[in-house]
């Protein structure tokens, strides 16, 4: 069986990782790929974008299955196309990526159907926006979204009036997420614990996958920029997966993914792929701070590892409409990344710097996906803002920490950077 993954980061390595353990024994393929691959897939050099030479090469070289990791081909309609090439795929349609394409497509839709999240405001103008922050008493702090898609940083936390008109101004007018802040929603700030949940959906059932929690916030005590994500945990600290009556994990699922499945079904636009909730665990229940359409990054990097299921089974049946089971077999272990990343992430950064000590991280017990790396001979260099992630399993979160840090002090590349205290817990 011929399988192609799409994307070059630290999920699509895990996905590769994995799917590598099937029992269907697949002929990997991975486009563009990463320094990761050796041992695992074969690179083929199209870029996740191109989605007319990924359908060109599919019908070449006569693919089985495609799995879509990043967003930006969901966005340009990847799976549409390779449906109508009779090509199967494991992603939701155009259509059904809306829930991440557009913010304010997803605000109006939880609007409408009932699903729990915070109070917003849509403005596709900036006048209006600095009119309306500048007249309004608003209880601060506020969350300033641009609506399109940003990498996970178009988010901007505003402490007061000022800083709103800053941060919209930067969104609309500067540009600073380029077309992605055409419009812009501001929501109110939510308190409480934060969780994330994917479940792997075929259009009507949805089948939870081990909780995660990942670090948003590039320096230690969740300071700095929003980033696309500098560590994560599985299980989540606060969402647990073991009692089977577990009435949080059942209300999740209940309210906010499965209602999402049916609203969306109803709607015409069935969803087949990942659903990643992120939420916010506040005093009046969850409530959804975005969906993603696809695997987390750096969540699939915990939640992976901990799965006991051939995931390649279980992809093939979500994309046709027909899953099987009804839980998933999952290790009771904890499981920690932490992700190295270059100096001035996630502004500007520098790349091609050689990265040396991962053999010896993963000799002491970590297992390290490339994100932002190359090979050059028997070389890898950084390629990326983020650069690798490094990952590791224990009983305790402690005990998985401690191994992660370990691994962490064998590796090295000029400008190394990371969080020092994820999963302190």
């Amino acid at each position: 069986m011929k399988v192609l993954v799409i994307g070059s980061g630290g999920r699509e390595h895990a996905l590769v990782w994995k799917l590598k353990q099937s029992k269907l024994d697949p002929e990997l393929f991975w486009a563009p790929g990463n320094g990761g691959y050796k041992g695992f897939a074969q690179c083929v050099n199209i870029s996740a974008e191109n989605v007319e030479d990924i359908l060109d090469f599919c019908m070449g070289k006569k693919i089985d299955f495609v799995v879509v990791g990043p967003e930006a081909p969901l966005a340009l309609g990847i799976v549409d196309k390779l449906n109508k090439k009779n090509i199967k795929v494991f992603g939701p349609t155009k259509a059904a990526s809306q829930l991440e394409i557009s913010k304010v497509f997803t605000k109006l839709f939880c609007q409408k159907n009932g699903i729990p999240s915070a109070k917003f405001w849509i403005f596709d103008d900036s006048k209006k926006v600095t009119d309306f922050l500048q007249s309004r008493e608003l209880p601060y702090p506020l969350v300033l979204k641009a609506d399109g898609l940003a990498a996970g940083k178009g988010v901007i936390i505003a402490e007061d009036a000022n800083h709103a008109v800053e941060a919209a101004n930067k969104i609309m007018v500067q540009k600073k997420f380029g077309n992605a802040g055409n419009k812009i929603v501001i929501e109110e700030f939510l308190a409480g614990n934060e969780a994330s949940i994917m479940a792997l959906c075929d259009g009507e059932k949805s089948l939870i996958l081990p909780t995660a929690r990942d670090y948003k916030r590039a320096l230690d005590e969740d300071k700095g920029e929003n980033t696309g994500g500098m560590g994560a945990v599985s299980p989540s600290p606060v969402v647990s997966e073991n009692d089977k009556k577990n009435n949080l994990l059942n209300e999740i699922k209940f309210k906010i993914i499965d209602k999402t499945l049916q609203a969306m079904a109803d709607a015409g636009n069935p969803f087949k792929g990942v659903l990643y909730a992120g939420l916010m665990l506040t005093d009046e229940g969850p409530k959804l701070l975005e969906f993603n359409v696809r695997f987390g990054d750096p969540e699939t990097q915990v939640v992976l590892p901990r799965l006991k299921e051939d995931l390649l089974t279980i992809l093939i049946e979500s994309s046709e409409g027909k899953i099987t089971k009804n839980e998933l077999s999952l290790s009771q272990n904890k499981c920690v990344t932490v992700v190295a990343a270059s100096k001035g992430y996630p502004s500007s950064y520098s790349k091609g710097f050689e990265i040396k000590g991962i053999k010896m991280a993963e000799e002491n017990g970590c297992i390290v996906f490339h994100a932002g790396t190359k090979r050059e001979g028997e070389k890898i260099l950084t390629n990326g803002g983020r650069v690798l992630n490094v990952t590791a399993f224990g009983e305790t979160y402690n005990e998985a920490r401690e191994k992660v840090y370990k691994g962490l002090e064998k590796i090295d590349f000029e400008g190394i950077t990371y969080r020092k205290d994820i999963a302190r817990i």
